[in-house]
């Protein structure tokens, strides 16, 4: 690995994850966890902080990159959580089908080499009943947005670890076979509008 992709690129994700707007989306969705948690594209562990010691019983954390693995193991969490940092893929999950009873994915859909598979996992290892937790940035409403995001996206790629703009949100996760049952979109605040669309909500394994 190039010392950009050891050491820069770890540092600007996690600044980039530590913008304001997207803390508090954090604050929304991830305190909805419950039970047993997997976490895809755990990254340097920002959202550890949010989960509810008194709903979450432990929360595996999987992310690629072992620089990013090491910010995770020291990030602030809530007295009691139990966390287990863990390297993996989202599209190739190690766990036994319906072992989790909630999927968080927040800024990592985006980045994965294959969504539909990232998705196709997550519903397997959730159990019936059990929800995918999301928080995503993607393809934009808007069609002037969009193709900007379309110009964009070769050089963003290489410069974001593999960072995706013109990736489909919610129809991603209808198409996996999930109930959405919760969704909401906006631009980000004070962020370019061709990395800023953002939808996040919960769907559920029926």
């Amino acid at each position: 690995m190039s010392l950009y992709g050891r050491i820069l690129l770890p540092w600007l994700l996690d600044k980039g994850c530590a913008f304001g707007p997207i803390t508090g989306l954090r604050g929304l969705l991830v305190p909805r966890a419950r039970g047993r948690v997997l976490e895809l594209g755990l990254g340097s562990g920002r959202n550890l902080a949010f989960y509810d010691p008194k709903k979450v019983r432990h929360v595996v954390g999987l992310d690629p990159l072992g620089p990013m693995r090491s910010r995770a193991e020291k990030a602030p969490r809530p007295a009691g959580l139990a966390v287990e940092v863990l390297p993996g893929l989202a599209e190739d999950l190690p766990f036994a089908r319906a072992s989790f009873d909630s999927v968080v994915c927040t800024f990592t859909l985006c980045s994965v080499d294959s969504t539909r598979r990232a998705l196709a996992e997550s519903r397997r290892v959730l159990k019936p009943g059990g929800r995918l937790y999301f928080c995503e940035h993607g393809l934009a409403p808007d069609e002037g947005v969009a193709r900007w995001q379309r110009r964009v996206e070769p050089l963003w790629r290489r410069l974001a670890g593999n960072c995706h703009l013109t990736r489909p949100v919610s129809p991603s996760i209808r198409a996996s076979g999930l109930l959405l049952r919760r969704r909401q979109g906006l631009y980000l605040p004070w962020a370019p509008r061709i990395g800023g669309w953002v939808e996040w909500g919960e769907a559920e394994r029926p």
